[in-house]
């Protein structure tokens, strides 16, 4: 299979392909004689993998990893498990710092319903003001 095919099948571009060969992550497939790549069937199954992983929050170096998990066993199941917990903290800790960043913001925009004589722009001194840290 063709680099234009295989990113059609598994829906991304043929820069990705390069990019995931160059990281490890995709073999460099065989050459056709006319020296086109050619790419074996499982390659679109390994591509979808490694874009689900990714949705799930996974980098590719953590991707790397379950790759290297996926071949079995128990002991890579709990591996696996182990990398997906890490992953899941990640996330809830960066969600709660969006959170505090959507209600900081939420608390400047509110300040913006004051009538215009009454008020300077509260959001505009609020960035401009950074806080000295020790």
């Amino acid at each position: 299979m063709r680099t234009s095919e295989l990113a059609g099948q598994a829906g991304v571009n043929t820069e990705t392909l390069r990019y995931y060969e160059r990281r490890g992550l995709l073999t460099q497939p065989p050459r056709t004689p006319d020296g086109y790549r050619d790419y074996p069937p499982t390659a679109v199954e390994l591509l979808r993998f490694i874009k689900r992983a990714q949705e799930l929050g996974f980098t590719l170096g953590e991707v790397e990893e379950l790759l290297h998990l996926d071949t079995g066993g128990p002991d890579s199941c709990d591996a696996a498990r182990a990398l997906a917990e890490h992953r899941r903290a990640d996330l809830e800790r960066r969600i709660r710092d969006l959170q505090r960043m959507h209600d900081s913001l939420a608390d400047l925009v509110a300040t913006c319903d004051l009538p215009r004589a009454d008020r300077n722009c509260a959001l505009l001194d609020a960035i401009g003001h950074r806080q000295e840290t020790s």
